[in-house]
């Protein structure tokens, strides 16, 4: 091959690469919509016979993200500094779901809280999690959100993470009378493209005493977030939160708030990008953390909740942390709380019971 047509091959090739990128990046733009705000959310009666709640009677939530059915113990995620995007196989995602829900089952939760929920996701091999989540959990009212809903993404190169469609669902025994999803703030700019749509859900359990048990289902940002956004999501919850507190209500909210919820406000040194620790000076008035009324030796003992995805699960050398859990309204007093302990069998997170009642 004489020298021009190396050149002219070259430059051929070049230009081939260069049209795939606009096209994608075209694309991924024309792809790009968030769902909308305030939307409510259809909900799924059951024939479960308890019509309202009551005060002074002991209930149960339990929160757990499922990391999409992905993380066995020695799945790593490229985000982390690991390798892979997409789950083993679909009998891995199979397995891992059936894990989840059988621990949950054990638990005999009022309310369940679940985030990362695929219906249909190259990185999940299509495997619909929300179907055999409502198998399972058939007896309970349902809440689902559509959390995101992605174009095909290209990255990592070795794997791609592909088209994710997930969500955020809420089950519980007693009936949902009103739903909505509110889409949190994210990312602007280029990067919006290719940062996950994030939201949270207001469903409305009735009270006998004419009151409502306004449960919070959340999912934070994670990986790096900027301050602005982050700030803006915590802002927008606080507000809708106070907002029910001041009518009445009592508040429960729960689930990956991807912050550190042990760590001190003001130890920002040695943090992950994704683990900064949680402005509990911010919280409105009226709401704390469920597990900062525990004793400090209870709160010290807690094991954490999520495990960073660097590397394989290694008990003592994984970096892990507590990114889930609850927040509640005064008016809600916590009777037990605990981390459920799978040695991350199922996902990176591990579930969190909440036992409360409602004074």
């Amino acid at each position: 091959m004489n020298r021009s047509i190396l050149l002219r091959s070259i430059l051929f090739l070049l230009s081939a690469l260069l049209i795939f990128i606009l096209v994608y990046l075209l694309y991924v733009i024309i792809s790009y919509q968030r769902i909308p705000d305030n939307q409510e959310i259809s909900v799924r009666q059951s024939t479960q016979t308890p019509t309202s709640l009551s005060t002074s009677t002991p209930y149960t939530a339990v929160t757990y993200n499922l990391g999409f059915g992905a993380y066995t113990p020695s799945f790593t995620f490229f985000m982390d500094g690991g390798k892979q995007s997409v789950a083993e196989s679909k009998e891995s995602v199979l397995s891992c779901i059936q894990g989840a829900i059988n621990t949950m089952e054990t638990q005999n939760a009022d309310f369940i809280l679940l985030q990362e929920i695929d219906v249909d996701s190259t990185r999940s091999h299509h495997v619909n999690e929300k179907a055999l989540l409502e198998g399972a959990f058939s007896s309970y009212h349902a809440s689902f959100a559509f959390n995101y809903n992605s174009a095909y993404l290209l990255v990592p190169p070795w794997e791609p993470h592909g088209k994710s469609l997930s969500g955020l669902e809420l089950f519980s025994k007693y009936p949902i009378t009103s739903s909505i999803r509110r889409s949190l703030p994210v990312a602007s700019g280029l990067s919006k493209f290719f940062d996950l749509d994030r939201c949270y859900t207001i469903s409305r359990i009735p009270v006998d005493n004419g009151k409502e048990l306004c449960i919070y289902t959340v999912h934070l940002s994670a990986y790096g977030t900027n301050d602005t956004v982050r700030a803006g999501q915590l802002s927008m919850l606080f507000s809708d939160m106070a907002a029910d507190r001041a009518s009445g209500n009592y508040v429960l909210c729960g689930g990956d708030f991807n912050h550190d919820l042990k760590a001190d406000e003001s130890d920002t040194e040695n943090r992950e990008s994704w683990a900064y620790p949680f402005p509990r000076s911010n919280l409105p008035e009226g709401f704390s953390f469920a597990m900062d009324l525990l004793t400090d030796e209870q709160k010290a003992a807690l094991p954490h909740t999520s495990r960073m995805t660097d590397i394989p699960y290694d008990k003592e050398n994984s970096y892990v942390v507590t990114l889930d859990g609850f927040i509640i309204s005064d008016n809600i007093q916590c009777l037990n709380y605990n981390t459920i302990v799978t040695d991350y069998a199922y996902s990176d997170h591990e579930p969190v019971s909440f036992q409360f009642s409602l004074r």
